[in-house]
């Protein structure tokens, strides 16, 4: 399968996105912002829609919209100390609100559902290209700032007393956040891409290990989630977003069950 130049590249694209997801996921879970994963993964598709509309690269426009949207996250969280869902509820209807309304208006020609589902079809060099350059991007600077976002998911008031600008560093992880949806979205889905961003951690956490070993083990699951489903749904003809949704669990309820087996074996 790897003589298509398409598979070529859905296979790199793959792989950069099954290490990027769960480096982002990890903090994501830890400070209980999963569902900012959902409402940011939700928001790309107005940034593709808008792309699509004036010929630009929708990967490109996915970034720079759910970066906006991902920096309005953080601002009103300012005014919206105690109801902090209502911040994600008026992302997300800001943004489906645009991309239904782009979407519907008949203007856009070209496929908006290899977005929504993910497909290895559509994927081309073009867009290889735009993965790569946003994932080394995301990469280095979530390694530059790994210590300082350690001690923010352990005690963000204590971070800030030890000097740390926690403020800076969540409009930069919301960024982050943006750039590894808009670079995942072509082969995972927007649909189905929360999953990408909080089973494979759910799932290493299951393990009881360490903070870095648990880091590891969610790269570890998210690489064989993304690569199964690749190979899945390859043969099977289908979108592989949902394949890989499907993988995510299976392997969560896997790892449980054999936890609660050496736990009874054990006993």
């Amino acid at each position: 399968m790897f003589h298509y130049s398409f598979m070529q590249n859905a296979f790199m694209i793959s792989i950069l996105i099954s290490i990027l997801c769960p480096c982002i996921g990890f903090f994501l879970v830890l400070r209980r912002y999963s569902m900012i994963g959902d409402t940011l993964s939700h928001a790309s598709l107005a940034g593709v829609a808008i792309g699509l509309l004036y010929n630009g690269n929708p990967i490109i426009s996915s970034f720079i919209f759910t970066s906006i949207c991902g920096v309005l996250i953080e601002f009103l969280r300012d005014y919206f100390k105690k109801y902090a869902e209502l911040i994600l509820a008026i992302v997300l209807s800001l943004s489906v609100g645009i991309a239904i309304t782009i979407m519907s208006s008949g203007k856009l020609h070209a496929n908006v559902n290899s977005f929504i589902f993910g497909s290895v079809l559509t994927v081309t060099r073009e867009d290889l290209y735009a993965v790569l350059v946003l994932g080394i991007i995301s990469i280095t600077t979530l390694i530059f700032l790994y210590n300082k976002l350690v001690i923010i998911v352990f005690d963000e008031e204590a971070a800030k007393i030890a000097g740390v600008n926690v403020k800076l560093i969540n409009y930069i992880f919301s960024i982050l956040v943006a750039a590894t949806i808009s670079v995942s979205m072509r082969i995972v889905g927007v649909l189905v891409l929360s999953s990408m961003i909080a089973l494979p951690v759910a799932t290493a956490m299951q393990l009881g290990k360490g903070f870095k070993a648990t880091f590891l083990y969610s790269v570890l699951f998210s690489v064989i989630d993304i690569l199964l489903s690749l190979f899945i749904s390859y043969y099977m003809n289908c979108a592989p977003g949902g394949i890989t949704a499907l993988i995510s669990v299976i392997l969560l309820a896997l790892v449980i069950c054999v936890k609660k087996c050496l736990l009874r074996l054990n006993r």
